[in-house]
C-alpha cells in the first residue's frame, strides 16, 4: 500500500480518443488504496478508491462507522471551515475538495470512497497524489452517456469584494484571481480551460497554502494539527518558507484547483466560464447550490457518440437529488 505518492502526469491524448472518452460515463478500472494524513485532525487516514457502476456517482463510505454513504453533492454541504466538508445522519467528512477535484477533470464520474476517519489525507497538499492513484488504478468507460449541466444566462453572487460567476461558454473555463496583503500575493490572475492535460500538468501540483502568522491560531483551535511544510505551502512576512514553489503563481493555481473540486458538488460536469475573485471555499459551496437553484440559467445535455457535449442534443430536467 503506498504511502508516498509521486508527482505525476498522464498520457497526453488526441482529440478524437478525448472526444469518445468524454460521451461516456466512466469509473476505474479496479480498486486501489493509500494511506496519509489528515491535515486537520493530523490522525493516519486510509483512503481507498472503488469502481462504481453507471448512475452511482461519487460517494463516501466511512468505514469505520458501519460503512455509511454521504454522497458528494451540495445536498450534504456541512461545516465550510478552511476546507470543503459533507454530511449525512450525523456521520462526516472533511477535506474533500482535492480528491473531487482529481477525480471530475480526469472525468470519473462513478466512484466509491471509503475512509477509516473523518478527514481525507492532504498527502503532499496538491491534486497530484489522486491523479497518481487515478492513473494507476485505470479507467473504465461504461456503456452509458454522461450528462452535462450546460451554463445558458449567467449566474453569479457577490460577498463585499468577493465574487463568483458563471457564463454560457463551450466548454468548461476557470478564471480567477487573488489578492491578499503580502508581498508575494499582491495580485494573482490566471485563466484556463479545463482538461484532463492542462488539469494535470497546470493545476493538480499546486499545493495549499497558509501563513505562519495564522498557524500558531489554527493549533489552538484544533486545526492544521497535521500540517508541515511537507503538506502545504507556508508564508512568513517576506516570503516563503518551503523550499521553492512548483509555479510562480502557484497560489492561484491551488485557488482553481478548490474552485473545480467544490463545483464538483454540483453533481455534473458544468459546460461554463467561472469567474472568480478572492472568493474561497464558503462562496464556492454557496454558488454550487445556487446553480442547481437557478433552473432557467441551465440545461441538461446528454452527449452522444458522434458529437462534442456543447453540440449534443439538450433537454431540460431537474438536477439529480441523492437520498
Amino acid at each position: 500500500m503506498p504511502t508516498g505518492i509521486p508527482f505525476a502526469a498522464t498520457p497526453v491524448l488526441d482529440s478524437a480518443c478525448l472526444i469518445k472518452r468524454m460521451d461516456a460515463q466512466r469509473t476505474l478500472r479496479r480498486q486501489i488504496s493509500c494511506v496519509g494524513i489528515g491535515l486537520h485532525s493530523g490522525n493516519k487516514v486510509q483512503l481507498s478508491l472503488k469502481p462504481a457502476p453507471a448512475g452511482f456517482g461519487i460517494r463516501f463510505r466511512r468505514t469505520d462507522l458501519g460503512g455509511h454513504e454521504i454522497p458528494a453533492t451540495v445536498q450534504h454541504l456541512a461545516g465550510i471551515q478552511l476546507a470543503t466538508g459533507l454530511a449525512r445522519n450525523e456521520v462526516s467528512v472533511e477535506t474533500v475538495e482535492h480528491l473531487l477535484a482529481a477525480l471530475v477533470s480526469m472525468n470519473i464520474d462513478n466512484v466509491l470512497i471509503e475512509l477509516n476517519s473523518p478527514e481525507v489525507p492532504i498527502m503532499d497538499g496538491s491534486a497530484s497524489p489522486f491523479i497518481y492513484l487515478i492513473n494507476e488504478a485505470g479507467v473504465k468507460t461504461l456503456q452509458v452517456p454522461r450528462t452535462y449541466l450546460k451554463i445558458v444566462r449567467p449566474i453569479a453572487i457577490s460577498r463585499g469584494d468577493k465574487r463568483i460567476a458563471l457564463y454560457p461558454s463551450d466548454h468548461f473555463k476557470v478564471t480567477y484571481s487573488i489578492s491578499y496583503d503580502h508581498p508575494l500575493l499582491r495580485h494573482q490572475s490566471r485563466t484556463l480551460r479545463i482538461t484532463e492535460e492542462t488539469f494535470v500538468e497546470d493545476i493538480a501540483p499546486a499545493r495549499t497554502f497558509t501563513f505562519l502568522k495564522d498557524v500558531e491560531m489554527l493549533r489552538q483551535n484544533g486545526l492544521a494539527l497535521g500540517g508541515s511544510l511537507e503538506n502545504a505551502i507556508v508564508l512568513g512576512e517576506t516570503g516563503v518558507l518551503n523550499n521553492a514553489l512548483r509555479f510562480e503563481d502557484e497560489f492561484v493555481r491551488h485557488k482553481i484547483l478548490d474552485a473545480v473540486g467544490d463545483l464538483a458538488l454540483v453533481g455534473y460536469p458544468v459546460i461554463g466560464h467561472l469567474v472568480a475573485h478572492r472568493a474561497g471555499h464558503a462562496l464556492h459551496t454557496e454558488f454550487a447550490a445556487k446553480i442547481l437553484e437557478e433552473t432557467h440559467s441551465w440545461r441538461l445535455v446528454e452527449a452522444s457518440s458522434d458529437a462534442l457535449p456543447a453540440a449534443a442534443a439538450s433537454r431540460a430536467a431537474e438536477p439529480r437529488l441523492a437520498n
